[in-house]
């Protein structure tokens, strides 16, 4: 997928993710009514896959309807539970 955590839950992204996760945080912005960035995307993609809901080898594209729509209610707990704040310097 391009993203791994370590025992401390800090992610690391594949530089080659970027443009995606950037346009994901475009597309998923509509469907949740809030300002969606790449953290936010990967904090939904994070839960996703601990939710059994996208594998490890699961390819990664803006465009993709199913993945929006999976994504879409982890983002939204994002902003209800932390405010949107993910980063460690937010």
């Amino acid at each position: 997928m391009g993203i791994s955590l370590d025992a401390a839950g800090q992610a690391t992204i594949d530089p080659s993710l970027h443009d995606v996760l950037f346009d994901l945080a475009l597309n998923l912005e509509s469907p949740t009514d809030l300002p969606v960035d790449i953290e936010h995307v990967v904090a939904a993609i994070v839960i996703a896959a601990r939710h059994s809901q996208l594998s490890a080898g699961h390819v990664l594209t803006a465009d993709d309807a199913e993945l929006i729509e999976i994504l879409t209610p982890h983002v939204k707990s994002v902003f209800k539970l932390y405010g949107g704040r993910v980063g460690r310097d937010d």
